[in-house]
């Protein structure tokens, strides 16, 4: 029996509403009854702790929809390359118990993990690229999703600083993928830049990508793609139908609902990061989310004194430290052994900038951590530092030409 999604994507809500737990959770019941999942079996792949989603609800409606119908049922949280969930932050995160259910952490640091799903060559990641890049993708994907009949994904849809906006395919790639695709579509995202890349509308090199390597995916792929308020467990809107029409329907409200516009360039942003960022890898968001407000010369603050290190699952950028892009191309036989995924972040952080053997780096904005970070670690890393203990927030919201921005890392700030 094959699955039967909606074409163009099922959308309950939108820019502006709020909608009811009894209305998302009929709308979940309803669009699974109709799926033709009788008798199959369900990889629910779900973010983890570091985007705002009312996941315990989402997850109980799809248990209570699917229970007694599909032959199995998983749920494979989607890390990335970030730090393993443990039991208790697991139970917090997803809700439950789900009886009859298998949780499972992406192992991504385990080799057993992955299957191979097959190539895209080096000619073809040119022509999407438009010739930045000529390296064959190697996609690996955990093979629980391969070993269900039907890959669901359920989660939420934001601006993004690698591929325009997240969601749909991109919790395969970079979610539960293998290193080689991550690292190859991060360092494309990279080249083009965070700051022209993020909240892209529509296809970007990037999304291009992740759909090929995701269409090498056996099992049908279907999303719940929903549009959350950004720091609460509120929905505006949420999609059912295969991961590439709900991502797009999810993405057209997430445009409408997630970037907030300036009329001027603001000298200095203060973003203050919300505790589900643990790690400046994570945390870097709230600059990502603010670069293209800020004045040629001007300031990003992240505030987060509840952070004491750079990356828990990538230490090696506290060596490569934050620079441009012209600064790692410059240096490219230095780095070009380095996973690129973690170049890609060292260049998300430092922003736009250029380099030459003659003038050396000159970065367009100044990046500032107000953390529990040492500050000698800090410095090495080619950031600035503040003292957390002596920060007094209401000197910068008394400041004319400063922006803080609480529950930072969501919102993309943008001029008209």
């Amino acid at each position: 029996m094959s699955v039967t999604a909606a074409r163009p994507a099922a959308i309950l809500g939108g820019p502006g509403e709020t909608l009811t737990e009894g209305e998302v959770d009929a709308f979940v019941r309803r669009s699974l009854e109709t799926a033709g999942l009788d008798g199959r079996s369900v990889c629910v792949i779900v973010p983890d702790a570091t985007r705002s989603c009312p996941l315990p609800l989402l997850l109980k409606a799809v248990h209570t929809a699917l229970t007694g119908r599909v032959s199995k049922l998983t749920i494979l949280v989607a890390l990335g390359t970030h730090a393993e969930m443990t039991e208790s932050q697991l139970a917090a995160h997803l809700g439950g118990p789900y009886p009859g259910v298998t949780v499972l952490n992406h192992e991504w640091w385990k080799e057993d993990t992955f299957v191979d799903l097959g190539t895209i060559s080096a000619e073809r990641v040119g022509e999407i690229s438009n010739g930045l890049l000529h390296k064959a993708a190697d996609v690996k994907l955990n093979r629980a999703v391969v070993e269900h009949d039907v890959a669901l994904v359920v989660g939420p849809v934001f601006p993004h600083e690698v591929v325009g906006f997240s969601g749909g395919n991109k919790y395969f790639f970079p979610g539960v993928a293998g290193q080689e695709v991550i690292d190859l579509s991060h360092w494309l995202g990279a080249l083009i830049t965070s700051a022209s890349i993020i909240g892209t509308p529509g296809n970007t090199p990037v999304r291009t990508l992740i759909d090929e390597a995701a269409a090498l995916i056996p099992s049908d792929k279907l999303a719940l793609s929903v549009v959350a308020q950004s720091g609460t467990n509120a929905l505006h809107a949420i999609a059912f139908g295969d991961t590439i029409s709900s991502w797009q329907a999810a993405a057209a409200v997430s445009a409408e609902t997630h970037i907030r516009y300036l009329d001027k360039p603001v000298r200095r942003v203060v973003s203050l990061m919300p505790s589900r960022y643990q790690d400046i890898w994570t945390a870097a968001k709230g600059f990502y989310k603010v670069e293209p407000i800020v004045a040629d010369g001007g300031e990003v603050i992240i505030y987060s004194p509840l952070v004491t290190e750079l990356a828990a699952m990538h230490p090696e950028i506290e060596q490569i430290g934050y620079h441009c892009r012209d600064y790692i191309l410059g240096h490219w036989d230095q780095y070009r052994d380095a996973h690129w995924g973690v170049l890609a972040h060292s260049t998300h952080l430092r922003g736009a900038g250029t380099w030459d053997p003659v003038n050396g780096e000159r970065c367009r904005v100044d990046v500032t951590l107000a953390t529990g970070i040492p500050e000698d670690v800090v410095r090495r890393a080619n950031l600035g530092y503040l003292d957390p203990t002596g920060f007094d927030v209401t000197q910068y919201e008394n400041d004319p030409d400063t922006l803080v921005i609480p529950n930072a890392g969501e919102i993309l700030h943008r001029l008209r």
